[in-house]
């Protein structure tokens, strides 16, 4: 069909979900560095964060369970995980999930 492809995939995606405390300047900053940080040494694949209200919501994509387990061991990381739990974050939630298959449209011409 010509307007979307279907492949098979083997990924893993995580979903962090968080109801928002207070965000200030600092958690902008620990968030720029926690990404660059997955991206560049833990083989993070694809980030994408949305917030709205009093809600974020931030998937991220892997390569394997392996590559999420050295990314959540990660002493920066764990840093960052704390000041969110004491400071930015009234509560949240981690799920991880295996991508299986992936759908895209086409774009139109």
């Amino acid at each position: 069909m010509g307007t979307s492809s279907d492949k098979e995939i083997r990924m893993v995606a995580v979903i962090f979900r968080a109801k928002i405390q207070f965000l200030d300047d600092d958690y902008q900053i620990m968030a720029a560095k926690m990404r660059q940080l997955a991206f560049d040494h833990y083989g993070c694949l694809d980030f994408y964060a949305v917030t709205e209200g009093d809600q974020e919501v931030a998937v991220s994509y892997w390569p394997s369970h392996e590559h999420v387990k050295a990314w959540h061991a990660d002493s920066e990381h764990k840093q960052a995980q704390r000041l969110g739990r004491n400071r930015w974050y009234k509560e949240y939630s981690v799920e991880v999930t295996e991508v299986v298959r992936q759908y895209r449209a086409e774009p139109k011409f």
